[in-house]
């Protein structure tokens, strides 16, 4: 099993919280971790892919359409701490607790992304906890 070491302190970000983690595997993959949260990492890249875990809203008692703002604008903040852009988003996968308010959802959607529109999922579920309307989870291409 390969070591888990963290990296330099001046190759983490200062928008990360905690220190970068890297770690080799035997198959010469390197896996990076960003942002640790207390259950998970905000970001991981690996293999030429980053991958942004479920991203909520900060203020979730405003519109759908502004949590999807608010939360398209997280996941540009993470796309850049992993040396990428929104034009290198290959999927997304929405979840959302009132698919009567999908309309909203998809203009910020479209709005954030332009012509560069990712595959992408979108579910309706029943709760997605502390008020949030919308959780968004991405994959980029590093690059």
């Amino acid at each position: 099993m390969a070591a888990h070491r963290p990296a330099s302190a001046a190759s983490a970000s200062s928008a990360s919280a905690t220190p970068l983690h890297q770690q080799q595997h035997e198959d010469s993959m390197t896996i990076t971790r960003k942002i640790r949260s207390a259950i998970h990492h905000r970001i991981v890249e690996a293999n030429g892919f980053v991958f942004i875990g479920g991203t909520i809203a900060d203020d979730t008692s405003v519109s759908m359409g502004e949590q999807t703002r608010n939360i398209l604008g997280k996941i540009a903040g993470f796309l850049k701490e992993a040396g990428t852009d929104k034009s290198r988003v290959v999927s997304g996968q929405i979840f959302v607790t009132d698919l009567s308010k999908k309309k909203e959802m998809d203009a910020a959607w479209t709005e954030f992304f332009g012509d560069d529109l990712p595959v992408r999922a979108t579910v309706g579920v029943s709760d997605l906890g502390g008020g949030a309307l919308i959780e968004i989870v991405i994959t980029a291409v590093k690059g």
